[in-house]
């Protein structure tokens, strides 16, 4: 079975391998979400990384992965949250390609999975960095530390 069909056939197990892992992240923002939302994030997220992996072409996640960063900094959550988001779902890829795939071709598959997904964790991560710089930072009270 290649790449493709793997995705495409355990797609409903990936999604909800996924959203077991971000629930047992306890991640302050994702946990006040519905189970449905953060069921519909993963399942934007896990679509357009097939699409990208499908047309080997990164654009999409890249400009995905920027919007999404803007928004969920605007909304308060912190990059680890997102960034985890990110990574329980190429962990369930990860998982579902070693289960449906001959050892040969994982190189190639987890390749694929690693540079797609990668590409969006590093435009998440330029994209909080840029919008952080932006924000002024309040004075710390380090007082109770003395």
């Amino acid at each position: 079975m290649d790449l493709i069909e793997v995705l495409i056939n355990n797609r409903t197990e990936i999604i909800n391998k996924s959203v077991n892992l971000l629930n047992r992240a306890h991640l302050k923002n994702y946990n006040e979400l519905k189970e449905t939302e953060r069921t519909k994030k993963l399942s934007i997220l896990y679509d357009l990384a097939l699409k990208c992996i499908k047309n080997k072409n990164i654009i999409d996640i890249v400009e995905y992965s920027e919007k999404i960063a803007a928004e969920r900094f605007n909304k308060g959550f912190d990059f680890h949250e997102v960034h985890t988001a990110f990574n329980v779902l190429e962990e369930a890829i990860w998982e579902s390609i070693l289960n449906n795939m001959a050892p040969e071709e994982y190189g190639e598959a987890l390749g694929f999975v690693s540079t797609v997904l990668g590409a969006g964790k590093e435009s998440l991560a330029n994209t909080f960095i840029q919008l952080s710089a932006k924000t002024k930072v309040r004075n710390l009270d380090l007082s109770s530390l003395r």
